[in-house]
């Protein structure tokens, strides 16, 4: 069977690593979320030292991110083609890919999904330096009351962004593959992404 490079030791190190803080900052940044949810703590030291490490993950995790979409930002552009797909979900999610317009290396999906993520995280970097005050100085009540709020829900639908991206990447078979070994069959290329499949075989 012919394989295709999806991407480099490099891209996928960068993506694991991100997963990882993503992983770490949440799980802090859950502990602060609810009294339910405190004991999340004991995996970070304590109470304080959570407090401390939480916008040091988050920070890290931000510019892990913003490293990584650079690297994959000229193939998550949007266009025309990419609203017809959208508008065919039911195509989407039927598996019915035959009627879809043709995904180059990333579906229109991919490319939402990589937008929402850049919007969450610029959201909760901002925010977050807002009531960061051991490292800036004290904001209006009224403007941390507002971060505080806009960074729970950026938080909320990046963990879902996250989730229903996991479930993607089990959902369609072979695309796990991609970020563990850095190679997609080309049958799951042509079937998932034409476009790029023909780009690659040029």
């Amino acid at each position: 069977m012919k394989y295709l490079q999806r991407y480099t030791e490099g891209e996928r190190s960068l993506h694991w690593a991100v997963a990882l803080l993503f992983i770490l900052a949440a799980l802090s940044g859950f502990a602060f979320f609810h009294p339910s949810l405190f004991w999340l703590v004991n995996f970070f030291g304590g109470g304080p030292w959570t407090r401390i490490l939480h916008p040091f993950l988050g920070i890290a995790m931000a510019l892990a991110f913003a490293y990584m979409a650079w690297q994959f930002w000229e193939h998550n552009k949007l266009s025309p083609q990419d609203s017809n797909w959208l508008k065919q979900w039911r195509d989407v999610i039927g598996n019915r890919e035959d009627r879809l317009p043709e995904a180059g290396k990333y579906n229109a999906g991919q490319k939402v999904l990589f937008w929402v993520l850049i919007v969450c995280l610029a959201t909760l970097v901002l925010t977050g330096i807002v009531y960061w005050r051991s490292m800036f100085p004290d904001f209006p009540v009224w403007l941390v009351r507002l971060a505080s709020l806009l960074h729970a829900l950026a938080a909320t639908v990046l963990v879902i962004a996250i989730i229903v991206h996991g479930y993607a990447a089990f959902w369609v078979k072979g695309s796990l593959r991609a970020m563990l070994r850095g190679t997609v069959s080309e049958a799951w290329a042509k079937k998932h992404h034409p476009a790029w499949h023909r780009e690659m075989n040029r």
